[in-house]
């Protein structure tokens, strides 16, 4: 998909645990054109932050394990605890997401193309 299959009316928000690979994919996103922020709510005590500051047309939540994250961020110290709370603040955006990515056994690239394939779709 090219810049051209862009739909920059849209504004899409990604959210997600750490290492899920948001900071990725916003990155990735925004070269292909596209209106998307990374809403840090994994950080936030409001469950619905994600829809309150700017609410996004379409959101997508990546999900990542204990056991994958570290393997991504190994020099980072936290535990399961941590990322189980970062799970519970982000239940309400994984509740009403429009799309859900297990990033787990998944490239850069894979995710990518699973997003613009969706996002290719959306509106039709």
């Amino acid at each position: 998909m090219n810049n051209e299959d862009a739909r920059p009316d849209l504004v899409v928000a990604v959210v997600g645990p750490s290492a899920s690979g948001k900071s990725t994919l916003v990155t990735r996103l925004k070269a292909a054109g596209y209106a998307v922020r990374h809403v840090a709510q994994e950080h936030s005590y409001v469950k619905d932050m994600w829809q309150r500051i700017h609410p996004p047309d379409v959101l997508i939540y990546l999900d990542v394990s204990f056991e994958v994250s570290r393997q991504r961020r190994p020099l980072v110290d936290w535990g399961p605890d941590r990322l189980a709370v970062e799970v519970e603040r982000l239940s309400h955006a994984r509740q009403h997401c429009d799309l859900y990515i297990d990033t787990n056994d998944l490239t850069p690239d894979e995710v990518q193309e699973r997003v613009l394939s969706f996002l290719a779709g959306v509106g039709d």
